[in-house]
């Protein structure tokens, strides 16, 4: 059986069972890897193969992220087909170039200023929703997919939650919503009445205008916007580490904040640990206050 039989007929039934959407799947492998890879039988892939494969990447200009995407994969379809029974070995395995070296992301949190420079921009903004959308993401740390692609439905006013019927981690959770956050989406209902769009319970919280669809991605209005306020490093997904950072810096204990970003393990959460004030010498002196020491 060759690669490309094995994806089309064995890997795809699979990952269509396992997967919320097995399209990124087709598109990376049609595009990536089927002209190159796919026509050879899967016990005649070599680990130079692999190798020569990633390098072309390199050549064609791919950043190293990307082609370790790219790569994770192939490496996932191999283990498939190990398990199976369809292979005797992973060619991944004897690969000179397992992972593509890639600089560490420090994580951004935005200050005051900050996001009062980004919403402004935003405001701007020519996009009709991208000031609400993006204001939004800042009261709820929310992940922009889950709000991208919400329904008003899954919005409940009277307890302030959003309902996420498939996260990131494949589980539901719900959003908790401040007074602010409805406020902004009572004007996102507003806008949506404006433009023409319609507002029941089966409709787009943020639908396209043109294609009464949710946008495929707000990224090109807001690198535009993130530009124009000179805060050109900041990504999207640096909105929902300020989010946390805020909570942090108010008070807020690990565990809550686990619970509002929605963490299914609390590894996740202790990323920001280095935000918590150093409390550790305040709580050994609750030991001391409470002890007679003079009776040692």
């Amino acid at each position: 059986m060759t690669l490309a039989e094995f994806f089309d007929l064995k890997y795809l039934t699979f990952i269509r069972a396992t997967k919320r959407r097995s399209t990124h799947d087709v598109y990376l492998f049609n595009k990536h890897c089927r002209t190159v890879l796919g026509s050879k039988l899967l016990n005649d892939i070599t680990s130079e193969d692999v190798d020569a494969w990633m390098l072309n990447q390199i050549d064609q200009g791919y950043k190293a992220s990307t082609v370790n995407k790219h790569a994770a994969q192939l490496n996932r379809m191999l283990n498939i087909a190990l398990h199976w029974g369809y292979v005797e070995r992973n060619a991944f395995k004897g690969a000179a170039i397992r992972k593509l070296q890639t600089g560490d992301y420090v994580q951004r949190f935005l200050t005051r200023s900050e996001i009062s420079q980004l919403l402004s921009a935003c405001k701007s903004s020519t996009h009709p929703f991208l000031y609400l959308f993006i204001k939004l993401l800042l009261l709820t740390g929310a992940r922009k997919s889950e709000l991208r692609l919400a329904q008003w439905k899954h919005i409940d006013c009277a307890k302030r939650e959003l309902f996420v019927a498939i996260s990131k981690t494949g589980r539901s959770r719900s959003v908790v919503l401040s007074h602010a956050a409805v406020a902004v989406l009572e004007r996102v209902r507003e806008r949506s009445a404006a433009l023409g769009l319609d507002t029941t319970p089966d409709s787009w919280l943020f639908a396209n205008p043109r294609t009464r669809r949710p946008y495929t991605s707000f990224h090109i209005a807001f690198f535009a916007a993130r530009a124009h306020a000179g805060l050109h490093t900041v990504r999207i997904h640096d909105l929902r580490h300020t989010y946390a950072s805020l909570l942090i810096n108010n008070g807020a204990s690990i565990y809550e904040v686990q619970q509002l970003l929605g963490h299914h393990h609390i590894s996740m959460t202790e990323r920001y640990a280095q935000l918590f004030p150093n409390t550790l010498q305040d709580r050994v002196n609750i030991i001391a206050s409470t002890v007679d020491v003079d009776t040692i």
